[in-house]
């Protein structure tokens, strides 16, 4: 890792292979702002991309070898296919070349890191806030870097989606608070040094590579272990067996109970916005979130504790917590349009139900690619007031889909309309034989189509005003929100 440390002490010529990709894309931002030469190539457009190019950056496309002429240093995403010509022309080359994870991890280091080296004068951060679990790390790792720039601090950040307020996926900020997203899949989230872990729940995901339960927890458990404190929750059971056995460090667990650091009581929903009471330091304050469903409430507790340890006093961040509304792609509304084809903005404070919406068709968008967030997404949204609810989702990985078909079913039935696209197999290839057709049988009256074309005309054709449509999953299916919106705004004749 030395070489990469020293490559990434200068500014140097960078190219990112895959650089549309949510954990790609905030590193770029972050190199670019340092006074990186950056340049990056993608295997087909997204909304990323778009913002990868207005800050100045050039995407090659198609992917090919010629794309890396020039670079001093070249970064991969894991989500590419073996066979990828970039990947192979970089292997070939003897250009320095390394997955996203080590970049990540070297980019994070904490002052001390994992190896017990000491990083140089100017390098490494006072406190790196690793945010890691199967559901919620956007949202949290975006929440705490919302907090602390409300609240005067000067964090760098990490993050999936885009921040609101900054407008960035990433954040060049101070020295002393990084807080980044901290993904398990593959076990990338070991590369992290953090001196702040938090463990925000653990589930069944990413099986085609942990194979079972005990070795994922395990991962957590050894995540945990290079921290100096973990911030847990402490109402799920395979977080709480994860950190069980961890010796030496400073334990904070929040959730429901009375131990806990940070505990939640009163928890009420008005138009599926939470509301509690946080019980802290032997006081109380009223929180209000403005981001929709009942299991934000863990992610604000996780949030609101590592803040506050970060040196913010409790109530200056609750008050910030209000103003957050979410990242990028997070129960993001997208649009409201009329029929006629008028539109109309969401509330000006943000507020997902702060606009009374009986005379337009809201489109929103929303990441949730696993059952367990397919489910508090669809609940949230049909307890928000629509006349009904429509699911668009896009399937992402054979692996994930083939393992968890019957959740993903019973799942999708919580909306009232179910409409799948194809499955985006992404870093895989389907030797699962696995296909959307079979999961629209296991769903009443489902329907799925090969295009998003396809797709947009029959939803557009048949929703109605106060209905809700949202694209789910964490491909491109927020393309078809776009395309069903310019649909009610001009029909085709």
């Amino acid at each position: 890792m030395e070489l990469l440390r020293k490559l990434i002490g200068r500014p140097c010529r960078v190219h990112f292979i895959g650089i549309g990709g949510a954990g790609m894309f905030p590193l770029a931002e972050i190199l670019y702002s340092r006074g990186f030469a950056v340049t990056g190539s993608d295997s087909g457009e997204s909304e990323t991309l778009e913002r990868v190019r207005a800050l100045g950056i050039p995407v090659a496309m198609p992917q090919s070898a010629e794309n890396i002429g020039g670079a001093e240093l070249i970064v991969f995403t894991a989500a590419l296919l073996a066979d990828n010509p970039e990947l192979s022309a970089a292997r070939e080359s003897g250009i320095p070349t390394y997955e996203r994870a080590k970049l990540l991890g070297v980019l994070t280091e904490g002052r001390t890191c994992r190896d017990g080296r000491t990083c140089r004068d100017g390098s490494g951060y006072g406190n790196t806030i690793g945010v890691s679990g199967t559901h919620g790390k956007t949202t949290v790792t975006a929440m705490i870097a919302h907090i602390l720039l409300k609240c005067g601090k000067n964090p760098s950040a990490v993050i999936g989606g885009k921040l609101p307020l900054t407008g960035t996926n990433g954040i060049d900020g101070g020295r002393e608070i990084m807080v980044v997203e901290s993904c398990e899949f593959a076990d990338t989230f070991l590369q992290i040094s953090p001196t702040t872990a938090v463990i925000l729940n653990i589930d069944a995901d990413h099986m085609e590579y942990f194979k079972t339960m005990e070795k994922l927890r395990a991962s957590f458990t050894r995540f945990a272990a290079a921290a100096q404190t973990v911030i847990y929750n402490a109402d799920d059971e395979n977080t709480r067996l994860a950190v069980a056995n961890l010796d030496g460090k400073h334990m904070v667990p929040v959730g429901t109970g009375a131990d806990c650091f940070a505990r939640a009581e009163n928890i009420t929903l008005e138009r599926q916005l939470p509301r509690f009471t946080l019980i802290a330091d032997g006081a109380a304050y009223s929180v209000k979130l403005n981001t929709p469903g009942v299991h934000n409430v863990h992610n604000a507790l996780a949030a609101l504790a590592a803040c506050k340890l970060a040196g913010v006093d409790w109530e200056d961040a609750v008050a910030a917590a209000a103003s957050f509304g979410g990242a990028g792609r997070r129960f993001e509304i997208m649009a409201r349009v009329t029929p006629a084809g008028r539109r109309s903005s969401p509330s000006a404070n943000g507020e997902i139900g702060g606009a009374e919406h009986s005379d337009c068709i809201t489109i929103a968008d929303d990441y949730a690619h696993h059952p367990k967030e397919l489910e508090a997404t669809l609940r949230a949204a049909m307890g928000m007031g629509y006349r009904k609810v429509w699911a668009i989702f896009q399937p992402f990985t054979f692996s994930r889909t083939a393992m968890l078909l019957d959740d993903f079913a019973r799942a999708l039935q919580i909306a009232d309309y179910a409409v799948l696209t194809e499955i985006k197999g992404s870093r895989e290839v389907n030797t699962y034989g696995i296909h959307t057709a079979d999961l629209a049988a296991k769903i009443p009256d489902s329907v799925w189509f090969p295009t998003f074309e396809e797709i947009a005309d029959y939803v557009a054709e048949r929703i109605q005003p106060d209905d809700l449509v949202i694209t789910l999953g964490c491909g491109d299916p927020y393309k078809v929100g776009r395309l069903i919106t310019e649909l009610i705004k001009a029909p085709r004749a």
